[in-house]
């Protein structure tokens, strides 16, 4: 083991960034925890990180401290209770940042505006502006699903290693929503690849019958992002698609460019 000398100076050290080194390795290994499905060993995280064993022992050991890790009794590690309450609260507060760029959504559209995150292997709905009609279709918020049967999860997934969705899926299971629910690999993997071509989601009536939802992913979020329109499928038609995903597309871009200019004021 280190001495704690060598430890009080690894954890002095700065990064070309200005930042404190020990803390930038201490998060990667917990976003790399979560990207493995939230529970990984020792050796997996050395091979992804390229960080030495005792260098990652020594960093997990101060997270199972402080309760943001837990060691599992196969001797694996699994992320901590902790995070959840960490999870939340930045949930929220992206939800407030996101609810007028959604109302505009809505008073562009007509139809009820979404924000969801990819939460583990989840999709969970952070904030939502209702459509003014009568007859509308709405997720709430804080409602988790997931992400083979909604235009978000493909919308959130279409750029993710195919090994990566399989491993996700295997995890998750794909169980039919509806009739219409994807519920293979293979075609969860097809329906990415129409995605990427169009730059667009669509869920039609495959997490519940007759609602149509289309969704772009906002770029360069903090956190895996995606804001979405749903409604009637006789109101949400493939005409109207076209007319909606350049709105969509266009307040994802707005909505990122506020994003990072939060982000570079808090930092």
């Amino acid at each position: 083991m280190p001495s704690s000398s060598a430890s009080t100076t690894d954890a002095a050290k700065t990064t070309a960034s200005g930042g404190v080194q020990s803390l930038e390795r201490a998060f990667d290994l917990l976003e790399r925890m979560a990207d493995a499905g939230g529970e990984v060993g020792l050796s997996e995280l050395s091979a992804s990180s390229g960080l030495p064993l005792p260098t990652i022992h020594r960093l997990m050991r101060t997270l199972v401290a402080c309760g943001y890790v837990r060691q599992q009794s196969n001797r694996r590690y699994a992320l901590g209770p902790r995070l959840i309450r960490l999870g939340e609260s930045s949930a929220r507060l992206l939800g407030t940042w996101a609810r007028p760029y959604l109302a505009r959504l809505v008073e562009e559209t007509g139809e009820t505006a979404n924000m969801a995150l990819l939460d583990g292997d989840e999709i969970v709905y952070v904030a939502q502006v209702p459509s003014k009609h009568s007859m509308r279709m709405f997720t709430e918020v804080g409602r988790r699903v997931l992400p083979h049967s909604t235009g978000v999860g493909k919308a959130l997934l279409a750029h993710t290693p195919p090994e990566e969705v399989r491993a996700l899926l295997a995890r998750t299971g794909m169980p039919a929503a509806t009739e219409k629910t994807i519920t293979t690999a293979e075609g969860f993997l097809a329906a990415l690849e129409t995605v990427r071509g169009a730059g667009y989601a669509i869920d039609d009536n495959e997490q519940e019958m007759g609602v149509r939802c289309v969704a772009v992913s906002v770029p360069d979020s903090p956190t895996a992002a995606a804001i979405s329109i749903s409604g009637p499928a006789g109101r949400v038609t493939e005409a109207v698609t076209e007319r909606i995903v350049p709105v969509l597309q266009e307040v994802a871009r707005d909505l990122s460019a506020a994003l990072a200019s939060t982000t570079a004021q808090q930092a």
